[in-house]
């Protein structure tokens, strides 16, 4: 892979050889099909483990249908979702939650680094309790956040509360939750359920793997139909085995772990270049695999002309540079490399 494509994105990354060899192996003879298979059974089971409780366990294709359709387990039409103002949900899914759930509003909360701020979620809460306004159903947070930033337990359990005195439930887009549990240094399940969270989207895609997700429900009630809505949706993979199979490599020695371990100490290295050398004003904390910088257009021109990759994100603002389980440090080097160079 090309050095100069490695800081666009995580997707821009390849199949992991865990992931990849998982494929391989299960693709020996015949299996039965729509998740009736021992991987997908395998690996649910592997889940439940690994998160330390019971808990009902689901494979989808994307990060967006497993949002779209965990929301839609969650809220009725007249019902809405508190997120922050930047949240993946709002900004990036083309109101795929809101079609799903057939009309569920999203209201949007503000807080610094891309954080919900507790009396911010419950301003709308309590702003209003009448028939003509949606009633407020779940409250969704992202982890990491959409400015790289990793939610602590602390924080999350501050939300939990707030969602279990009002009745409301927490859903949690775990787009990259595994870079997340690598840089708190805590267990998956003090990130979740035992801070609250019903239900996590959990990427395999970002991690790793070449597609699927896991949606985990904590709050078995939730997931009661979800199965109808993944086949309605077209998200019931009729080969779910090499979906549940990656899902196993993943799990085999903590490679999940093992492989945002490594995106984030990429980062991190990148981090220390452009704080040693004053290359670009960083704009958020650094706690995972991402870096959002205030970069000067002369260098963006610069760098975009001798190849880079990145992105302007519209959102957040600034540029984003983002490592994955490949991003080796020659490129991370041959970036910085490049950054002093413009930098003259």
């Amino acid at each position: 892979m090309s050095n100069r494509l490695q800081f666009a994105s995580d997707n821009y990354a390849g199949i992991c050889p865990e992931a990849l060899q998982a494929m391989v192996r299960a693709n020996d003879g015949f299996c039965r099909s729509y998740g009736e298979d021992s991987h997908t059974q395998e690996a649910a089971d592997r889940m439940r483990a690994l998160f330390e409780t019971d808990c009902e366990v689901f494979f989808v294709f994307n990060g967006t249908a497993a949002n779209a359709l965990a929301l839609s387990s969650v809220c009725q039409s007249f019902h809405s979702v508190i997120c922050h103002n930047l949240a993946h949900i709002e900004t990036d899914e083309c109101g795929a939650p809101e079609f799903m759930s057939k009309g569920a509003k999203l209201l949007l909360a503000d807080g610094e680094n891309g954080k919900m701020r507790p009396d911010s979620v419950l301003s709308w809460i309590t702003r209003r309790n009448d028939i003509h306004f949606p009633r407020p159903q779940a409250i969704s947070v992202s982890q990491l956040t959409e400015t790289g930033t990793a939610y602590c337990p602390e924080e999350l359990r501050a939300i939990g509360k707030i969602a279990g005195n009002h009745g409301l439930h927490v859903h949690m887009d775990g787009a990259r939750f595994a870079n997340a549990v690598a840089s708190l240094g805590v267990s998956p399940a003090e990130l979740t359920w035992k801070v609250g969270v019903d239900v996590l989207c959990f990427s395999g895609a970002k991690n790793g793997m070449a597609y699927g997700e896991a949606v985990v429900f904590f709050d078995h009630g939730l997931a009661r139909d979800f199965a109808y809505r993944c086949k309605q949706a077209g998200q019931l993979a009729s080969k779910m085995r090499y979906i549940a199979a990656a899902w196993n490599g993943m799990l085999d020695g903590d490679a999940w772990l093992v492989r945002a371990r490594h995106a984030n100490a990429m980062a991190r290295r990148l981090e220390s270049g452009i704080r040693e050398h004053g290359l670009a004003q960083l704009m958020f904390p650094v706690d995972g695999n991402a870096l959002f910088l205030d970069m000067d257009l002369r260098m963006k021109r610069g760098l975009r002309e001798k190849g880079w990759h990145f992105y302007d994100v519209v959102a957040a603002g600034g540029v984003r540079l983002m490592c994955s389980w490949n991003t080796g440090p020659d490129a991370v080097d041959e970036l910085i490399d490049d950054m002093l160079a413009l930098k003259g």
